[in-house]
């Protein structure tokens, strides 16, 4: 991954209703995730596992007459694939074919669905489908959002960033030129199934990318999962590792307890932004051509590094940082010419309040904390130990 932090490919087309493991076997009943249900929200599943498919029509709904599978053009074959099976059930399905990763998520894009749902005629009652990585679930759960001020949509991600971070907590929007995720909508799914089979045939580096999103619950909430990373991170770099399942099931529950407890990020839920200020103003620097998992990595990096030179994080933590996200190939260093354009980018972050920069930082392993408006100098002193 450090070779090649750049990629615009979600996956080869998999489709998650085959798993390999069937064949051995009668597939054991899925693990359910319970997020929300507090603070005024409707409680959601996210199921993890395989062959989950059968699922939908029970979160689709008895009063659904129409659904739209969304999905990036590398899952066309997946994306009809669904679309049949939900028209063999007598609903009436249409296939909405969406550009691939980053690129969906323009108000072009969103438009170009609005268009197709009004054709078709959907109501209130009918429920949008979103297949595929982080960005196809955050544009199918904008268009949920913003249709008809908001209908049902069910998230089915491909990716493990889909599946650890994108498609669970009800977060949705779409991009700008003038930044990363500045329009969009709280709107969460009406279920969420993460089938490990997706997985099997994902493109390396975008496997390990999302191995960012992991370990970054890992340093915020459960250093099991670094625990894991470290005992064998050569395993922890493939979908067919010992440790998969449980590694993507607890960075699940860390995002679950939090989003359960601020879906609006009200306080707490800033806290899985850790890593996130510098990335997105990475991927904005880059115009989206970096995968998101390799900017967290380096934004992680420097979020160690400048809570160790405030103060707050002890030098065995900050290193640790470099290890475990070294081993399973992610980068640690950006082109250190850049600075001024990412101070600018950063200024824009939905983070920053007026010209006041904020960031996540760790008061210790497992004590993630806002760092506000910190000395400038010590803001270029960070990004200098992730310069390349």
């Amino acid at each position: 991954m450090s070779d090649n932090p750049t990629g615009r490919d979600p996956g080869t087309d998999t489709d998650p209703r085959t798993d390999p493991a069937a064949d051995r076997g009668q597939v054991a009943p899925p693990t359910r995730i319970r997020v929300g249900g507090t603070a005024g929200t409707d409680p959601y599943e996210v199921l993890v596992g395989h062959q989950l498919l059968g699922e939908l029509p029970g979160l689709i709904g008895p009063k659904a007459l129409r659904v739209a599978v969304l999905h990036p053009e590398a899952l066309a074959g997946t994306g009809e694939a669904i679309r049949e099976d939900l028209a063999e059930q007598g609903y009436q399905a249409i296939a909405i074919q969406l550009p691939n990763a980053e690129e969906a998520k323009t108000a072009e894009v969103a438009a170009y669905c609005w268009k197709a749902l009004g054709q078709t005629g959907f109501t209130r009652t009918d429920v949008v489908i979103g297949v595929g990585g982080g960005a196809t679930t955050d544009l199918a759960g904008f268009v949920a959002a913003t249709w008809l001020r908001g209908v049902r949509w069910i998230a089915v991600p491909t990716t493990v960033l889909g599946m650890v971070d994108a498609a669970v907590g009800g977060k949705t929007g779409i991009n700008t030129a003038e930044g990363k995720n500045l329009v969009g909508a709280f709107h969460p799914p009406a279920g969420v199934l993460c089938d490990l089979a997706a997985l099997d045939s994902l493109a390396p580096h975008d496997y390990v990318s999302g191995l960012a999103e992991v370990i970054k619950a890992g340093f915020i909430a459960d250093p099991a999962i670094l625990e894991l990373v470290e005992a064998d991170p050569a395993a922890a770099r493939t979908p067919r590792g010992p440790h998969t399942a449980e590694l993507i099931e607890r960075a699940i529950r860390v995002k679950a307890d939090v989003v359960s407890a601020d879906l609006k990020e009200s306080g707490l839920r800033e806290i899985l932004n850790y890593g996130h200020t510098l990335a997105h103003a990475i991927e904005k620097n880059e115009r989206y051509n970096w995968r998101h998992g390799a900017a967290v990595s380096v934004g992680m990096v420097f979020a160690a590094e400048l809570g160790r030179l405030a103060g707050r994080l002890d030098d065995a933590t900050a290193d640790r940082h470099r290890a475990v996200l070294g081993s399973v190939g992610l980068p640690l260093t950006y082109r250190g010419d850049q600075w001024p354009r990412l101070v600018e980018a950063m200024k824009v972050d939905k983070k920053s309040r007026g010209d006041l920069l904020r960031f996540i930082v760790l008061d210790g392993l497992g004590k993630p904390t806002v760092l506000e408006g910190p000395d400038p100098a010590v803001l270029l002193a960070a990004y200098g130990e992730v310069s390349a």
